[in-house]
């Protein structure tokens, strides 16, 4: 009985075959929730940021939203987000000390990608040819870290509103980037932080 988890940062909500669960991401903007999840209405979303004009904060998922993920599976691969921008390693970490007490004998490896989206999808990937390959727990622990350690993530920014709305970037050049239709191209580092490259 194996299962593969991840947060929702790696867009993924089901897997052909195997038994997959994504705890969900969530934005708080004001008194509006939005819950990373299949229920998430991903364009409606976008449209109300767009007229949005403050704060918005992210919540990782809790322990429960991990232990729910984990379900009753005797051997759990559990890939997060980067440590580097959420706590949802830390969440998904205490989860596994709860699990792994209350359920003797069973397992949990939590993974932290220190990337984001697309790396995280490419390690779920992974995961699946590792257990069709019929590869031993201890054996996947291991080649998925070495896995890891061989992609990156490199992404651009068409937009830095949030981050003006957000107090992270002036809100006059959040502008500007916007009229001159600049965009940002960054990566992932090996610490896990988002890093800009090139505008």
């Amino acid at each position: 009985n194996i299962k593969i988890t991840a947060d929702s940062s790696a867009n993924v909500l089901q897997l052909e075959g195997f038994d997959f669960a994504a705890a969900p991401l969530k934005i708080i903007a004001g008194e509006k929730e939005f819950v990373d999840d299949h229920a998430l209405d991903v364009s409606g979303m976008v449209r109300w940021f767009d007229s949005y004009k403050e704060k918005s904060k992210t919540s990782c998922p809790n322990p429960g939203d991990w232990l729910d993920a984990f379900g009753d599976a005797d051997e759990v691969f559990c890939v997060t987000i980067t440590s580097g921008l959420s706590g949802s390693y830390n969440s998904a970490c205490s989860a596994k000390k709860i699990y792994e007490t209350e359920n003797e004998g069973k397992r949990v490896f939590v993974l932290d990608t220190l990337s984001a989206g697309p790396e995280i999808t490419l390690v779920i990937e992974k995961l699946e040819e590792c257990i069709d390959d019929g590869m031993s727990y201890e054996d996947i622990c291991n080649f998925i870290t070495g896995y890891l350690k061989k992609t990156g993530l490199i992404f651009m920014l068409k937009s830095l509103k949030t981050f003006a709305n957000n107090g992270r970037v002036s809100p006059l050049v959040a502008k500007l980037v916007g009229i001159a239709g600049i965009c940002i191209v960054g990566k992932a580092s090996d610490e896990g932080t988002l890093e800009p490259m090139h505008k």
